[in-house]
């Protein structure tokens, strides 16, 4: 019996005999029926006995899990509502701190501060399961479509508490191959967020061959389900397009010949974890068992998506390349030579110049492995023509490198002064944009830029 199943027997065994003591007997059973779920918190944050507690924990999630829809959003809205922090309290702290700043002071406001919802939580993961409950719980309050205060209060506890239980301390790094359980690996296919897996077969050919690995973090009481995964190629050269990493007639070659680790596809799981980072610890650890594996790799670096291009180049240059709504013109020559001539050099300024209002790069993969410490190497024109990559990206994607020795400092130029670090040749193409803008002289142009990129194509918008 492996350590978690043993765990979870345990932690079963003593939510039995709670219920036991608090639901035996006729007429208990028929009370315990009549209590709400607000009651039953309520009994549950004043509960002493571990046995007692975690039943109540059990029967809250149990009856939770129980709700229809309307009923879940409810008791959502009942924890905002009824369970946040002791009003009483936090003004006695508040008045107390002020007249006293001592550290005792302080630790008084802290606790009074705190919602009790946040405790409620706490005490609802001691229940057999109680993790996963939780995450589905988050979950589903994410898929609300309230925004109200409440709603950023409660998942704002939600976070913090997720924050520390799935600290990295807590995860374990799992190799994932064809040898894996099959349970697993039907995971694998159904949470695959950048590569659709179409099927056993084309999962096989990800990870059975010698230049394929997948690896995944697991937290152990979710112990069958995986947080994240980043399926990896061995290479002899940095690919340009996805077609030469997943082509089912490609080369294949042993792992000792390679020299480049290409991270292809990195995909979160669970989505009542949005948030919580885990893919930044996931590739620099991948990388250092790779190293030590198989000392022969010098390379570390991606082939990624970039989701956000096209709604950016869209709202940003909304009369420009009109010849893009056209779906066959990657089919034509001419007008895709003409295409990367003005796209790559708007992609480069995306990554470049564009930026949240927080500062940060405005695309959700570029923050990720910028903000990792990677430099962005090179922008690769139609490097994914599925129709998902043409619809978010007209298909362009991207590598970016991780260059050990480098990685502090990138990060570093990134959080402190939002510099994102490229490479020569990615600089290069946003000196052609700011060229075009200015005539090609250095001076501005006579044109707007708009009607240089659609001269350029053939003519704007009829």
């Amino acid at each position: 019996m492996s350590e978690a199943s043993f765990f979870t027997d345990m932690l079963q065994s003593i939510t039995d005999r709670g219920r036991q003591l608090l639901f035996s007997g006729a007429r208990a059973t028929q009370v315990a029926a009549k209590v709400d779920l607000q009651t039953l918190c309520e009994m549950l944050l004043s509960s002493r006995g571990e046995a007692s507690g975690m039943a109540l924990a059990a029967e809250i999630l149990d009856r939770w899990g129980a709700l229809e829809s309307e009923g879940a959003q409810k008791f959502l809205l009942m924890l905002h509502e009824k369970f946040g922090p002791d009003t009483t309290k936090l003004d006695q702290a508040i008045d107390k701190y002020r007249a006293d700043k001592s550290s005792a002071a302080i630790i008084a406001l802290h606790q009074a501060a705190e919602p009790r919802r946040q405790e409620l939580l706490r005490r609802l993961n001691h229940a057999p399961n109680g993790t996963a409950k939780l995450v589905r719980m988050r979950q589903q309050l994410l898929a609300s479509k309230d925004q109200s205060a409440g709603y950023h209060a409660l998942d704002a506890d939600f976070t913090h508490l997720f924050g520390s239980w799935f600290n990295r301390g807590f995860l374990t790094l799992r190799p994932i191959d064809w040898t894996t359980p099959a349970y697993i690996l039907e995971k694998i296919i159904k949470y695959e967020a950048v590569h659709e897996i179409a099927g056993w077969e084309e999962l096989r050919r990800r990870l059975a061959p010698a230049d394929r690995r997948c690896f995944a973090f697991f937290h152990p009481r979710l112990a069958d389900e995986p947080l994240v995964f980043v399926e990896v190629a061995l290479t002899r050269s940095v690919p340009r397009a996805i077609g030469d990493v997943l082509d089912e007639g490609r080369e294949q070659i042993n792992a000792d010949e390679a020299t480049t680790a290409v991270f292809y596809s990195i995909s979160n799981c669970q989505d009542g974890l949005r948030g919580i980072s885990f893919g930044n610890f996931l590739i620099k650890q991948v990388v250092e068992d790779l190293r030590r594996d198989l000392p022969g790799l010098k390379n570390f670096v991606t082939l990624s998506p970039v989701p956000g291009f096209a709604r950016w180049l869209a709202k940003a240059r909304p009369e420009t390349l009109t010849a893009l709504d056209d779906p066959n013109w990657p089919d034509d020559k001419k007008t895709a030579i003409a295409v990367e001539r003005v796209l790559l050099p708007l992609a480069a300024r995306y990554f470049l110049v564009e930026r949240t209002p927080e500062g940060r790069p405005v695309d959700p993969v570029a923050r990720f492995h910028l903000g990792n410490g990677a430099r962005l190497e090179r922008l690769n024109f139609l490097g994914d023509r599925s129709s998902k990559a043409m619809q978010q990206a007209h298909g362009l994607m991207v590598n970016y490198l991780y260059k050990l020795d480098d990685i502090v400092a990138n990060h570093e130029a990134l959080a402190q002064r939002g510099e994102v670090i490229a490479s020569p040749a990615v600089k290069s193409l946003l000196n052609q944009n700011d060229e075009s803008r200015s005539g090609g002289n250095g001076q501005q142009g006579s044109r707007p830029f708009a009607q240089i990129v659609n001269s350029t194509l053939g003519g704007g918008r009829k």
